[in-house]
């Protein structure tokens, strides 16, 4: 796995604000203390649940960890 969960999930911004995983990733952008470089589901989970935005929702952030899994984790 090379590319980090962050630098995924922005490949989401831009979109409808109607689109959960485009609300996500706008918050996620603009949370400064978000962990950009980790890849680890635990660490980005725990943050989320206790620290983050509420637009940042946990979620969402299931659902875009299985598509970080399926689309990047298992391509190296």
């Amino acid at each position: 796995m090379n590319q980090s969960f962050y630098k995924y999930a922005l490949t989401f911004r831009g979109g409808k604000k109607s689109d959960g995983k485009a609300v996500f990733a706008e918050a996620m952008f603009y949370d400064l203390t978000f962990p950009k470089q980790s890849k680890d589901f635990e660490e980005i989970s725990r943050y989320i649940e206790e620290l983050a935005h509420s637009d940042i929702s946990a979620i969402i952030f299931d659902e875009m960890w299985l598509l970080y899994e399926t689309n990047i984790a298992f391509q190296s």
